[in-house]
């Protein structure tokens, strides 16, 4: 088939949680169709990848984004009555190219990655369109609002209920649309009751190759160190909440306890407010060139995220490279909803002190609890077993 691909982000390299999906969605795409990619730059260091996707795509067109543009171009949205979201990733060098392309090659599908890139789809009347939402985004701005003071609160407000409205209708006109758990199919159905929708789960996997333990790898913890890890982009707010969080309310219990421990943030752009963390018990890396000697060497990963829901890719590779995850229960309940081994779950301050204070204190258990973690992972979240539904649905005539 001739597949038109519209990512928000160049889906590679796979170094955060949409990239890590995008990018698998383009290698099972283009192994098996002729795939054409339109998608943004908002990084100058993915400039250099561009030869490694240009290997995957029969069409390539990449829009530069400087966010702190965008971000001011995007307040049109007061003015139009649109989300702001969509503004901000409006170019019409890539509408161009779109519609260039679909004059040019006949796309036989459109295949849409976040719902803002479904702005660009609106001269392919007729081409089957599959959209893969990811996440219910539109409930990120509503779960933000009460975490922030009067303007922001309100700005969150209205983003919510326009993004909503308008990934309602982005729903209505796609033959399939694709949200990461049931949960998240579920909470678009109760926020969209009695719409005709169309809609399934697609879940992600991991590369248990690649995030897989190695004996020869170095450890990058000093001696004597007992080292917990966090891992993602800490320039989003989440992640950034979660640190945070940690480092104020559960590291100075564990700390008690535990004096040699660690916490290591790993992950590139922190904020100031990150870095603002770092000391003799928390280290801040940035960017690093591999997270897998970190993931490896770690005692134990955490991921006390309290603004985030669907399936979370740090957790699935930390269980990949066979450490014990203390997470929060939305993440795990996300994985799996009965106990695994290596996968624990914790709600307040108190949960993950403890839970994380038996891991510490039984070494031998974590170590094959963690194991177990990526024994699980192995048998359930094979991203080609996940990616195979998304073939029928490119073939079927519904969804």
């Amino acid at each position: 088939m001739k597949i038109l691909y519209l990512v928000h982000r160049l889906p590679y390299p796979p170094n955060k949680g949409d990239k890590v999906r995008s990018y698998h969605l383009l290698r099972h795409l283009a192994a098996r169709h002729e795939v054409h990619l339109g998608s943004f730059i908002d990084d100058p260091d993915d400039e250099q990848h561009l030869p490694r996707v240009r290997e995957l795509c029969a069409g390539l067109h990449v829009a530069r984004l400087n966010p702190r543009a965008a971000k001011l171009l995007s307040l049109r949205g007061l003015l139009t009555g649109e989300p702001l979201s969509l503004p901000y990733y409006r170019d019409a060098g890539l509408q161009a190219w779109v519609d260039a392309s679909a004059a040019r090659v006949g796309f036989d599908a459109v295949i849409v990655f976040s719902s803002v890139m479904a702005q660009y789809t609106r001269g392919l009347a007729g081409v089957r369109t599959l959209v893969d939402f990811v996440d219910v985004d539109s409930a990120k701005w509503r779960d933000y609002a009460p975490e922030h003071a009067w303007p922001m609160s309100w700005l969150y407000r209205r983003e919510f209920s326009r993004l909503l409205a308008y990934e309602q209708r982005v729903a209505r006109a796609a033959q399939c649309s694709f949200f990461v758990t049931e949960n998240e199919v579920a909470l678009f159905r109760e926020l969209s009751p009695g719409a005709p929708l169309r809609l399934a789960a697609l879940g992600n996997g991991v590369d248990a190759d690649f995030f897989a333990p190695q004996p020869q790898r170095a450890g990058p913890f000093a001696e004597g160190e007992l080292p917990l890890v966090f891992t993602g982009a800490m320039d989003y707010w989440p992640n950034v909440d979660a640190v945070s969080w940690f480092v104020q309310d559960m590291l100075p219990a564990l700390r008690e306890r535990f004096p040699a421990l660690r916490f290591h943030i790993v992950g590139r752009s922190p904020t100031p407010a990150v870095r603002a963390l770092a000391g003799d018990a928390v280290n801040v890396t940035g960017t690093v060139p591999d997270v897998r000697p970190y993931l490896q060497h770690a005692a134990a990963v955490v991921a006390p995220l309290r603004l985030a829901r669907g399936l979370q890719n740090k957790v699935l590779e930390a269980m990949a490279m066979a450490r014990p995850v203390v997470a929060a229960g939305s993440c795990v309940r996300a994985i799996t909803n009965v106990d695994q081994p290596g996968l624990v779950a914790a709600d307040d301050a108190a949960g993950y002190v403890a839970q994380l204070s038996a891991l510490l204190a039984h070494r031998d258990a974590a170590d094959a609890a963690g194991r177990s973690a990526r024994d699980f992972v192995l048998g359930a979240y094979s991203w080609e077993a996940h990616l195979a539904s998304l073939d029928r649905h490119l073939e079927a005539t519904a969804c």
